[in-house]
């Protein structure tokens, strides 16, 4: 019997760059968090496949159908459409990648643990996709696979398109390498459409354009405070919301990526010199930038809270904005190391917003390549799993 494999991914916090990066090749700025979602792959018991989260009150038995994975309860459908989706996906998608290599499939079951979530509440740390990045790695590893990284990634965000193509992919990059990393995405349609053109592992083995990864060295002159404002928000939905206006198709759209772009440019420049002035600017000015774009469209990103958390941030000598969608959920501030966080901790309480005490979760062993790019590593043999290089 094969011996259980645990794998651990981090949660992320998305420091600069949201809305942007759901375009292809534009950037963001992400941290990965020290906490983290724990998925253990061990030989199933009863059915094909097992599932167990601490979201759902018992595991869930399903077997392999003609189309994919199915409950054998009617009465466990609405979970596997539901908190259980991420984690059947990657299970088809990693039995695509056995098939297609001519490999067996193997019986399994998973079973997930998250500090990413409050009493069954979502904190906004990116739980879906550290999910997915454990998931991924505790499977193929107990399967025998033991792939790369950058392959791992890359089979990821294939699992995550077949349930959703809008995601940018930023939380996997973080919960794949850890620490901090400018990231930009491919294009997710196109590689939807590829996969289902030419199948997984030619999706595997294609260039990907616009994506790129920069692994970065954290800061020692400015610290990342994390808040919650115990609203739980919808990223999704938001995106949705925001891809189905005029505003998508507009020229506006066009010059928030380009000032976006710019501004995580600098951002990263600030970090990679250590420079906190620069990082209070770039963090000042991305606050606005988002709240420009909030006035344009109205979708809700600053809550009355989050303006507070904002707020008190600049009150306390540093600078602070929304962390991803908005509406709810995180915001992250930035001090000087020499400043009093316990200042800005109090301001935030007084608001009525909960510190995180967040820290950065260190790189990923081995550590990450400075760079990744588009373009995987040459074809391999078919039997064999794939294993893309870093693009110079």
């Amino acid at each position: 019997m094969k011996a259980p494999v645990r794998r651990e991914a981090p949660g992320k916090l998305l420091i600069a760059g949201e809305y942007a990066v759901l375009t292809p090749g534009r950037p963001a700025l992400a941290m990965a968090v020290d906490r983290y979602v724990t998925v253990t792959a061990e030989p199933a018991r009863e059915a094909e496949v097992e599932l167990a989260t601490d979201l759902v009150d018992h595991p869930v038995a399903l077997y392999r159908g003609r189309d994919g994975l199915r409950p054998h309860q009617p009465r466990d459908a609405a979970q596997v459409r539901g908190p259980l989706a991420h984690l059947v996906a990657v299970v088809e998608t990693t039995d695509r990648l056995r098939a297609e290599s001519g490999l067996g499939l193997v019986s399994v079951r998973l079973t997930v643990r998250s500090d990413l979530h409050e009493n069954g509440t979502k904190l906004g740390l990116g739980s879906s996709g550290a999910v997915t990045v454990a998931a991924v790695h505790a499977l193929t590893d107990f399967t025998g696979a033991c792939l790369s990284a950058e392959t791992r990634f890359r089979l990821a965000l294939l699992a995550t398109v077949t349930l959703d193509a809008r995601t940018s992919g930023a939380d996997l990059a973080a919960g794949t390498w850890g620490g901090w990393v400018r990231y930009s995405p491919p294009d997710r349609q196109a590689l939807r459409r590829l996969l289902h053109r030419d199948g997984l592992l030619a999706t595997l083995r294609a260039c990907w354009p616009g994506l790129s990864l920069h692994a970065l060295p954290p800061p020692s002159t400015v610290s990342p405070h994390a808040g919650w404002t115990g609203r739980p928000a919808s990223t999704t939905a938001k995106v949705g919301d925001l891809q189905h206006s005029a505003w998508w198709q507009s020229d506006a759209h066009y010059r928030f990526c380009a000032r976006s772009t710019r501004l995580v440019d600098e951002l990263t420049n600030a970090l990679d010199h250590d420079d906190p002035v620069a990082v209070r600017a770039a963090v000042d000015a991305a606050r606005g930038l988002l709240l420009g774009l909030d006035q344009q469209t109205g979708l809700g990103i600053f809550t009355p809270a989050l303006t507070a958390l904002c707020d008190a941030a600049e009150a306390a000598g540093g600078a602070g904005k929304p962390s991803g969608a908005g509406g709810g959920d995180c915001g992250i501030a930035f001090l000087p190391t020499t400043g009093d966080p316990d200042d800005l901790h109090g301001r935030w309480a007084a608001a009525g917003i909960t510190s995180l005490h967040l820290s950065a979760a260190p790189p990923q062993l081995p550590s990450p390549p400075s760079r990744i790019g588009p373009r995987p590593d040459s074809t391999p043999p078919a039997s064999a799993a794939p294993a893309p290089r870093t693009a110079p």
